[in-house]
């Protein structure tokens, strides 16, 4: 492998905006590929994979790199996709303390006409006024795709579906969902229900690596309520080794999809697939995007979380530059049948005003595989630079003036 760092170093000339560096990665030898395809319609990528799902996503859990994609940031209905957020949100409070699986709450007559038996969709059949505990609500709204377990859980912890959905919606951002809307916590069919497979995708991924004590809930493939056995829902389960979760959906409006997950010889793979005419064609889409992972890729690390990787350019510091390193590995998944040519940025607003302590976020260093994103990671000063004497700081303010002005002219050009 080979690295081309000329444009990370200190002595190199740095512009404030956002383009930092440039590092060139190739990994192996021979022609470009890329593993991404962003396309419209069905279309093989190099390795003969043809996707018939109007969107879809693979990705690997553990570096977040994406194997495939297409039209993966188109905003779709997520169906009961949805009810993932709604899941997630409920997780985040368990593991802050602020709920207990104990906890129970009471079948309001809205829940149950609205989301349970009498409204004719999925249902964990929660008679009306009965008291249920949240973790049993969780088995519903996992296994058995309840829309009453869902409306029960966002009655109770928030008073009303609408309070919750703020919950929601300000969860979402805070995990880096941007463009995720919700209307309500089921996913049935509203206007503002909308999210790509993409942040499906990465809201899985948190799931998964965030709350590990949960997520086995996802694989258990019955639950009973009320003398009513139903089996979970996600046909990959019983399809494929290794398959442990996730969640299926279907509306008029969104078709059919699902979020899938499956683990083999030690790798975690995410599937998402959406807007699909047939609940057949979801499960064999992604179980072949699930098998085209798993036999042609595998994981590659890049850059060690101690390794200098670049530098920030610093105003008003003891030094002009601060060494960069990543927050976590830099890992992405590559060929194994062939070479894929990575090209890796950082990216941060600069230059870094001090004092930078030891450790604080600087950018991020975002690695492509061809023309599309493939890993992006957090990048942190390793090293601390305080301010400095006044006649740096002063020699820093004249280097952005005079920068300021040549772009100025530039822009007048």
């Amino acid at each position: 492998m080979s690295v081309l760092t000329s444009l990370l170093s200190p002595r190199s000339s740095l512009w404030r905006g956002l383009l930092a560096g440039l590092i060139a990665v190739a990994v192996g030898a021979g022609p470009v590929t890329a593993a991404n395809q962003s396309v419209q319609g069905a279309k093989k990528d190099d390795s003969g994979f043809e996707a018939q799902a109007p969107s879809a996503i693979l990705v690997d859990a553990e570096s977040g790199s994406v194997l495939f994609e297409k039209n993966a940031d188109e905003l779709r209905a997520p169906s009961s996709m949805m009810k993932l957020m709604t899941v997630e949100t409920v997780f985040h409070l368990l593991k802050t303390g602020d709920l207990q699986l104990t906890q129970e709450y009471r079948v309001s007559e809205n829940a149950w006409r609205n989301g349970g038996a009498p409204a004719g969709g999925s249902t964990m059949f929660a008679e009306i006024h009965s008291i249920i505990s949240v973790d049993n609500l969780l088995h519903g709204a996992i296994i058995q795709s309840g829309n009453d377990s869902c409306m029960v859980l966002a009655e109770g912890i928030a008073g009303s579906e609408a309070a919750f959905v703020e919950q929601m919606t300000k969860r979402a951002r805070a995990i880096g969902l941007t463009q995720s809307t919700f209307a309500n916590s089921t996913g049935l069919p509203n206007p503002d229900n909308k999210m790509s497979v993409r942040e499906l995708a990465k809201l899985a991924r948190h799931i998964i690596l965030t709350y590990p004590e949960y997520y086995p809930l996802f694989g258990e493939k019955e639950f009973t309520w009320n003398k009513i056995r139903q089996t979970n829902r996600n046909p990959l389960l019983n399809a494929m080794p290794g398959a442990d979760g996730f969640k299926t959906g279907y509306t008029k409006e969104g078709g059919y999809g699902m979020v899938g997950s499956a683990v083999q010889n030690g790798m975690r793979l995410i599937v998402v697939v959406n807007g699909l005419d047939d609940a057949d064609d979801r499960a064999s889409e992604a179980k072949k995007l699930l098998e085209w992972g798993f036999r042609n890729f595998e994981s590659r690390s890049l850059f060690a979380n101690d390794a200098t990787i670049g530098y920030a350019r610093v105003f008003g510091g003891e030094k002009r530059y601060v060494p960069l390193t990543p927050a976590e590995p830099v890992r992405v998944m590559v060929r194994k049948n062939g070479s894929d040519k990575l090209i890796a940025r950082i990216v941060y607003q600069g230059p870094v005003p001090a004092p930078v302590e030891s450790g604080q976020r600087v950018g991020m260093v975002r690695v492509w595989r061809g023309p599309n994103l493939a890993v992006e990671v957090p990048l942190k000063a390793a090293e601390a630079d305080p301010v400095g004497p006044t006649m740096r700081r002063a020699l820093d303010g004249a280097s952005e003036l005079t920068i300021g002005l040549v772009r100025a002219g530039m822009a007048k050009l």
